[in-house]
């Protein structure tokens, strides 16, 4: 009976010995063979390597091609939370009927967003181009300096342009339309419900509706 115990007893040690050197070496291992994810050097940029221009996703250039205010997180974004609407998105609460405008207003609303797409689309197309320079330079490896300078600043001045063809039409529209309409508009836009990416109005396209706020 004792030298079964023994016996036993040794088994159960090895069998410990064993245990505890195969999570040895599985901790080894998983510190040594680290995922990118959890590397301290991981980028928030990955999978952006891809992209055709790196500065730009796609969302970005469709809507600088479009003349929308989306691009870069949203162009007219002081004057939209400020109670400054936009001529775009009020045409499109009238045409939904969520939203009246007398026969003038509508006309003045609609030249206003005509001349504001019209603008906006050449200088999103002239910002491509530049960054997509930029970019090309980096890929072929002929970038330099000076050229980086002068593209770069050509690419800021465009894109301060087309925040203020965004913004300034974001002005005109209080001078057509009434405090009681803008209250209305921040209402339609659930500037007064809350977080608007988590309160889309009745009757909106959810996909247009969070394009259109800029929710991620």
């Amino acid at each position: 009976m004792t030298k079964f115990n023994k016996k036993t007893f040794a088994i159960i040690i090895g069998i410990i010995l064993v245990a505890v050197i195969l999570g040895i070496f599985s901790l080894h291992n998983k510190t040594a063979i680290q995922t990118p994810e959890q590397s301290a050097a991981h980028s928030p940029y990955a999978g952006q390597e891809t992209r055709n221009i790196k500065a730009l996703s796609q969302k970005d250039i469709e809507g600088l091609l479009a003349g929308h205010g989306t691009p870069f997180g949203g162009m007219a974004k002081p004057a939209e939370l400020n109670g400054y609407p936009g001529p775009r998105h009020v045409l499109d609460a009238f045409e939904a009927r969520e939203f009246d405008l007398t026969k003038q207003q509508h006309e003045q609303t609609k030249a206003l967003y005509e001349k504001m797409r019209s603008g906006a689309i050449k200088l999103g197309k002239q910002i491509i181009d530049i960054e997509k320079e930029i970019n090309d330079a980096f890929v072929n490896r002929t970038i330099a300096e000076e050229f980086l300078q002068n593209k770069v600043s050509e690419s800021a001045n465009l894109y301060s342009q087309l925040r203020v063809a965004h913004l300034k039409y974001h002005l005109s529209m209080i001078e057509i339309i009434s405090p009681q309409q803008v209250e209305k508009y921040n209402k339609l836009r659930g500037y007064f419900s809350g977080d608007p990416c988590n309160n889309i109005p009745k009757g909106h396209n959810p996909e247009m509706w969070k394009l259109h706020n800029n929710c991620e």
